[in-house]
């Protein structure tokens, strides 16, 4: 199963869907503006929340919550690492590795891989392509996916003044 999400879409604030591999629109995201923490909702098509990713406040090195289904499956926690970004999935026991700035990553759970992320050159401009190896997967990998892209993306704002 493979999911795409157009190239700077990640913001506060930001309304903006996932599409399938035909270009049509799979999921709808939308971040909560003036809330303590960063807040992503997922939807459907059908409009329902299918996931809401938290950021969990006053920790040491960022985390954010994931919810599918109104239960909490996962935590994602930045590992403290002197040169690149290093993360867990506390919960489902996943690993991420590779280049997390250049969307150039996997998510792994042992030696089986869970989700490939990398950019892809599609019709309706640059866009990131996640590569989902079991459905079951989809809804949690896509969460899990967001919630990293927010931990870079509140990191680059906070180095970039």
């Amino acid at each position: 199963m493979k999911l795409y999400i157009k190239q700077k879409v990640f913001s506060i604030g930001a309304k903006f869907s996932v599409k399938d591999e035909n270009g049509n629109d799979k999921y709808f995201v939308e971040g909560e503006i003036l809330t303590l923490g960063r807040k992503l909702h997922i939807y459907d098509t059908y409009d329902n929340e299918v996931a809401f990713v938290r950021q969990k406040l006053l920790t040491f090195m960022p985390k954010f919550t994931v919810e599918v289904g109104g239960e909490e499956v996962a935590e994602i926690v930045k590992q403290l690492t002197l040169f690149k970004p290093k993360y867990y999935v506390d919960g489902l026991g996943w690993d991420v590795d590779g280049d997390l700035f250049s969307h150039d990553y996997v998510i792994t759970s042992g030696n089986e891989e869970i989700v490939s992320i990398h950019k892809a050159w599609m019709s309706w401009g640059d866009t990131y392509e996640l590569d989902i190896s079991d459905d079951t997967d989809e809804i949690t990998a896509l969460a899990v996916v967001l919630a990293i892209d927010t931990v870079l993306d509140s990191a680059n704002n906070s180095a970039n003044g």
